[in-house]
């Protein structure tokens, strides 16, 4: 399905600029182009869904809406729908992490501006796009309400409205229609910003691989919108069990997501429509999406409401099912398998079903002397191989934390001799480590963009089952420039890694 290749992974959000996180406009163009410049032909992005309160990709409000802090300002600009006064307001106090904070108190009001302009002659436009993407009207609708309910969520709404009664519906819409096209015009300028976007990515020659979450938030527009799909009592609409993941690596505890399940029997009645809409939208805007949490179809991990994440029990997914029916409308699916965490044989399976290629990351292989999946010698071409995820920390923060032993094995097995513990661009030890990983058989391989540096952990995307001081990791363009170019571009070259993915 894929070429061997090797990526970078780097959220939008991470990506340089002066606007408070990173966006569509034409830093991201020239992020692509540093790639290209290496031979470096893929790019690896987070999901790009509206954010939790914690900022976390992971748990949007939406499966068919994009993050609207992406929208590019210096591009509003261009389109005059911009002042230049305006324009200079959203410059954020400093580049070196995503200002949540100045983003929430500035973003949407400057949008505003931009909406009270675009409108006078552009409703049709609006319209037009609304009915190219229909789901996009549950989320508009969601998020006028949410703003009229004080960002109450959706359960303790009225109840006409909480239950989508038809008369509720109909009114809301005419008496919350400013805000309802407000979030339409949102959505129509993510997709068009991005969209130019991938076309110019795409012309340099890089791939996008897109990631799309495996649960949605409680508080969101399609669990309002599609209450019998998942796992909600029917009256009080509050969640029978929820998502999570038993004691593993990152938590002893295990880790309690919140996240409402999903009600396979009544998806498997109509044919899996929902899923495979929300595939059919992945597959329109990347080139290739990975799954997270792929091991969930093939059985979840399901916590009573109100208990501690160790009283959960594993219930059997949907399986093959399920994607016999998304192959069915999708033939060729460019899906990755991440298949990470508590894997047993019935999710090995799965993935060798689905042909899917699965994942393989470094930092996993020497947490002990056996042998395991992670350990590079097992790399296939049917792996995507990482020396870490945006879950794990970076090259240089892992080898400072790991235990003298899984440490001397790290070295030992990638032939490393001298200072492990040295950062920087030149780091010896973590370059050492990038091309183990590139001189396997993965049919790609893929870096965090803190690695490139060779930063430390304080350069981390997210910790695991710590709710806040994550997401907010930036690159500088001085960074950037600092890599040592020739280095990668001779990886890229010497092992056959220098091919577009698709």
């Amino acid at each position: 399905m894929f070429n061997r290749s090797s990526g970078v992974l780097a959220h939008i959000s991470s990506v340089p600029g002066k606007y408070g996180i990173g966006t569509f406009g034409k830093e991201a163009v020239e992020f692509a182009s540093f790639l290209r410049s290496m031979d470096i032909r893929t790019w690896q992005v987070l999901p790009l869904c509206p954010t939790d309160d914690y900022n976390s990709p992971y748990a949007g409000c939406s499966a068919f809406a994009g993050n609207p802090f992406f929208i590019d300002p210096e591009i509003l600009f261009e389109e005059k729908l911009l002042t230049k006064e305006e324009l200079d307001s959203a410059v954020a106090p400093q580049p070196y992490s995503a200002d949540f904070e100045f983003l929430k108190k500035t973003r949407l009001p400057l949008f505003k501006k931009a909406f009270d302009r675009f409108r006078k002659d552009n409703m049709d436009i609006l319209n037009a796009f609304l009915k190219e993407n229909p789901d996009l009207d549950d989320y508009a609708l969601f998020t006028a309400l949410k703003e009229h309910y004080d960002l109450l969520p959706w359960w303790e709404w009225p109840e006409d409205i909480r239950m989508r009664e038809e008369k509720a519906v109909k009114k809301a819409k005419e008496e919350l229609k400013d805000e309802y096209f407000f979030a339409l015009f949102l959505q129509y300028q993510f997709h068009k910003q991005f969209t130019n976007l991938k076309e110019k990515v795409n012309a340099l020659g890089v791939s996008i691989i897109g990631d799309m979450p495996i649960y949605l938030a409680h508080d969101s527009a399609d669990v309002w919108a599609n209450k019998a799909l998942f796992s909600i009592d029917e009256k009080t609409c509050a969640l029978r069990s929820c998502a999570g993941v038993p004691p593993d690596y990152f938590s002893a505890d295990g880790q309690m997501w919140g996240n409402p399940l999903y009600n396979w029997d009544a998806m498997k009645k109509d044919g899996y429509k929902w899923w495979i809409k929300r595939a059919g939208y992945a597959f329109r805007l990347y080139d290739a999406v990975r799954i997270d949490h792929f091991r969930a179809f093939s059985a979840y991990w399901a916590i009573p409401a109100g208990e501690k994440a160790t009283k959960g029990e594993w219930i059997k997914g949907p399986g093959m099912d399920f994607f016999n029916a998304l192959r069915k409308e999708y033939p060729a699916s460019p899906i990755i398998a991440e298949d990470l965490g508590d894997i047993d044989d019935d999710v090995r399976q799965l993935v060798k079903d689905t042909k899917f290629p699965g994942m393989g990351v470094m930092q996993f292989a020497f947490l002990s002397d056996g042998d395991n999946t992670h350990m590079p010698y097992n790399y296939t071409k049917d792996t995507v191989a990482y020396t870490g995820t945006h879950d794990n920390n970076t090259i240089l923060g892992w080898l400072w934390e790991a235990n003298d032993a899984s440490r001397r094995r790290i070295c030992n097995y990638c032939n490393f001799e001298g200072d492990w513990g040295m950062g920087g661009y030149n780091a010896p030890c973590i370059k050492t480590i990038i091309r183990t990983l590139f001189e396997s058989s993965a049919v790609l391989a893929i870096v965090p963009v803190q690695d490139l540096c060779g930063f430390g952990a304080d350069t981390r995307m997210n910790t695991p089952g710590k709710a806040d001081g994550n997401w907010s990791f930036r690159i500088t363009k001085e960074s950037l420039d600092g890599v040592n170019k020739d280095f990668f571009r001779q990886l890229s070259n010497m092992y056959n890694r220098n091919n577009n993915l698709i």
